[in-house]
């Protein structure tokens, strides 16, 4: 028990396996340090489903998702691409869902694996059972620079990683033993985003993802962990497209359930978040940012009290509030300023730049301030990225006519109980794959619509002047214009053209809720 929680052994829980732990050198002697078959699992107990599921808000869909993907036990697989935002518990669902069915898996990230030659010597170090420390001149096993070397030294150590499993298989109880589950090893390849910025990201990309075709072992799997879309890996070579799981950023009932895990004084720190969740979610969702922000903030918030443990009142609440009040607007500006700086540098307006000089303390005068001098085109080609993200092609015939307005003469038939049930279906699956891509085709149409009805609303003098002003050449170049600064400000996200079609592709970044506003 005691090599199982020493400190080794928690290397999973992090993101970089690939660098030496120097401290476990100094305590223990080099034979106990060798890596064996088990350090391609947790060595740890495995997690229960329902602590798992407990154990991360608002991510059960992803969870259980990735476990039908996955398959049972030694079944082969599609590789499989999560992607979200940051701090939306990517790496940390697919690392725990690793723990939890106990399987031998091999973690690189890219921001410390930061070229092709660290990569593929970090993925060769793992599956050799090879530990960079003194004894080795800090030197990996295989130098490997290009591709067709590291593939022909990954077949070679897949194949003997998986004779050594299906030879231990039975063995011994692997809950007994701590040795991982199945014949099956999975690559998990974290940060992918980060290979675009490599030198010889043009080449790499499509290896990655030619990676199952080439090694032709179906004891393989392979999972991508990125922060942008799928459309932003559009390649012009035939591949096996990974399967996509979209984490979503985190609603503000998930960020409470996070932050009131393992309170202390439950009832004190839930009137914090009274007072401070709402307005920080409104700036903000990553998790990292809030608790580096609540960190403060609950110090001062608790300063007033002599006794931790005591359960605030709705008088001790008021005058808690009246203490924090003038540091939230403080704190709430020093995690804006970071996120809207691409924002308000995208603005190209000269009064916007005034403005952006003289900074207001309060956020929401902010986002004022960017809703305000947006123009009205842009706020159109906003909401018409997001009906075209957020709605399959198929349902812009019965959403928009040909003056764009939906047809309500058409007759509403009663929902039976298993079209509710369809409904949900294909609700809670457009959820997981996230926001859709369109061509810029399906956006001008959409566009045009929702421009017909506005312009239908306006009386007549002010259409006139429109007409007279633009006409639908000048229009169309406005459109785009805006479309450009849009993408710059990175209010719609521009990936790469489509193999079938051809066409450059688009994905809305905007959430439901400013697509109200």
């Amino acid at each position: 028990m005691a090599m199982k929680e020493s400190p080794q052994v928690t290397r999973r829980a992090t993101r970089s396996y690939s660098a030496s732990n120097t401290a476990i050198e100094s305590t223990k002697s080099p034979e106990s340090q060798k890596p064996t078959i088990n350090d391609l699992g947790f060595r740890q107990q495995p997690v229960r489903l329902e602590d798992l599921l407990s154990s991360f808000p608002g991510r059960r869909s992803q969870i259980l998702e990735l476990l039908r993907l996955l398959g049972p036990l030694n079944s082969p697989m599609f590789p499989i691409l999560v992607y979200g935002g940051p701090s939306t518990g990517k790496t940390s669902v697919t690392l725990q869902v690793f723990r939890h069915l106990n399987r031998p898996f091999i973690y690189s990230s890219c921001i410390t694996c930061y070229s092709p030659r660290i990569l593929f010597e970090s993925i060769l170090n793992q599956l050799l059972f090879h530990r960079k420390d003194s004894g080795h001149s800090y030197s990996s096993v295989k130098r490997c620079e290009r591709p067709s070397d590291f593939v022909n030294y990954l077949r070679e150590a897949l194949e003997n990683v998986i004779t050594n499993l299906k030879g231990n298989s039975g063995k011994v109880s692997s809950k007994m033993s701590g040795r991982p589950d199945g014949t099956m090893v999975y690559l998990v390849f974290d940060n992918l985003e980060r290979v675009r910025d490599w030198d010889k990201s043009s080449t790499i990309l499509p290896f990655l993802f030619n990676l199952n075709d080439i090694l032709k072992m179906p004891e393989v799997g392979l999972i991508f962990i990125s922060n942008t879309s799928p459309d932003t890996y559009y390649l012009n070579i035939g591949y096996v497209e990974p399967i996509p799981l979209y984490f979503s950023d985190y609603t503000e009932d998930d960020l409470r359930h996070i932050f009131m895990a393992n309170q202390t004084n439950s009832r004190l720190y839930a009137s914090f978040l009274d007072v401070v969740l709402r307005p920080f979610c409104r700036v903000t969702r990553q998790v990292d940012e809030l608790a580096a922000a609540f960190s403060s903030l609950f110090k001062k918030y608790s300063e007033p009290l002599s006794d931790m443990d005591v359960a605030p009142n709705e008088e001790m609440k008021r005058r808690l509030f009246s203490h924090i009040r003038p540091h939230i607007a403080s704190a709430l500006n020093e995690t804006f300023q970071v996120r809207s700086q691409p924002l308000l540098k995208a603005e190209t307006n000269q009064e916007t730049k005034k403005t952006n000089s003289s900074r207001m303390p309060g956020v929401r005068e902010d986002f004022d301030k960017i809703d305000f001098h947006m123009s009205t085109s842009a706020k159109y080609l906003l909401i018409s990225a997001f009906l075209a993200s957020r709605n399959p092609a198929t349902l812009d015939a019965s959403l928009f006519d040909s003056t764009g307005v939906s047809d309500s003469r058409k007759r509403k038939r009663k929902a039976s109980e298993k079209s509710m049930d369809q409904k949900e279906m294909a609700e809670q699956e457009l959820l997981m794959k996230g926001p859709g891509t369109f061509p810029l085709e399906r956006l001008l149409a959409i566009f045009q619509c929702i421009t017909s009805l506005a312009e239908d609303s306006l009386d007549e003098e002010e259409s006139h002047e429109l007409t007279v002003e633009g006409g639908s050449r000048g229009l169309m170049s406005d459109v785009l214009l805006q479309l450009s600064s849009l993408c710059n400000a990175n209010f719609i996200i521009k990936g790469g053209s489509c193999p079938l079609e051809g066409s450059t592709r688009y994905r809305t970044a905007v959430s439901e809720d400013l697509a109200l506003k």
